[in-house]
């Protein structure tokens, strides 16, 4: 599971700064140089993530800042709730503002969306899964969200486990030699998973002995009745054309695993924003 610490972000953190900054911030040039206070307010309801952030971001531009956590990561928050507080010169505060609020609203988009997955699908026994549909760049932030909503991490990059898909299909003449072959080169520790998309597929990774099958764009009677062919040693994901509308659907079909491109890929942010006060 991906969890967010300062280290693992700052260097990303540097660079979004300089992307943003440039050569320095015209607009603050005739600010007085005093320290202000700023809290990061809610404008709507959802789930918060990203509080890692701030400190980061300000650090960064400031030995002489602090951020005041109000509440946790994972915490439901209404409309109006200030989450957080900045005391921080403000010219720095200004520089920094928008790449803080820019990662923490997609962030908490994200956990928000998330959470709102696992309550629509009301069904403890399948947990929720991301997918690699993040934007480059964003990924560790993206897939943290997701956590942080309730999800899980599907794997976080092409070397975590392998995953035959319809275009690797296309290209291999016999799935149990390559399954065979692929064990003897990954080792023990990485999983196989195999999307299937028909029966037929379905009975070929059933007798090669993956350790995971997707069943890729099937209606919920059709994933459930595959369910039954697939020995309980399996783990089963589905996944392919799932909206919020159709996911409830998929509640108690036996699965594993439900897997949503959306948590990520179409982001609706959580509106955020910092109200400063001087001192």
């Amino acid at each position: 599971m991906v969890k967010l610490t300062p280290r693992q972000i700052e260097s990303a953190i540097k660079n979004f700064l300089a992307e943003d900054i440039g050569r320095g911030d015209l607009s603050t040039l005739t600010l007085p140089n005093q320290r202000v206070t700023g809290d990061i307010v809610a404008r709507q309801a959802g789930v918060i993530a990203g509080q890692v952030i701030p400190s980061v971001v300000l650090r960064a531009l400031s030995e002489d800042s602090q951020y005041e956590q109000l509440v946790a990561d994972g915490a439901q928050v209404e409309a109006g709730t200030i989450i957080g507080r900045i005391t921080a010169p403000i010219a720095e505060l200004l520089a920094g503002e928008r790449v803080l609020l820019n990662l923490m609203q997609r962030m908490s988009g994200i956990a928000t969306t998330t959470h709102v997955a696992i309550e629509t699908l009301s069904d403890a026994s399948i947990a929720i899964l991301d997918t690699r549909k993040t934007l480059p760049g964003l990924r560790q932030f993206d897939k943290a969200a997701v956590v942080i909503g309730g999800g899980q991490n599907h794997r976080f990059g092409l070397d975590d486990a392998v995953m035959i898909k319809d275009n690797h299909w296309a290209l291999i003449n016999d799935l149990a030699t390559t399954v065979r072959q692929l064990r003897d080169l990954i080792g023990p520790t990485k999983i196989i998973e195999v999307e299937v998309e028909t029966e037929k597929q379905l009975q070929a990774a059933v007798a090669s002995h993956v350790d995971m099958i997707m069943i890729d764009n099937q209606t919920p009677a059709t994933v459930k009745a595959w369910r039954q062919l697939i020995p309980a040693p399996i783990k089963v994901e589905v996944s392919g054309g799932i909206t919020p509308v159709t996911l409830a659907q998929y509640a108690h079909t036996g699965v594993d695993y439900i897997s949503l491109g959306y948590l990520t890929h179409s982001v609706t942010a959580l509106d955020l924003a910092i109200e400063i006060e001087a001192e």
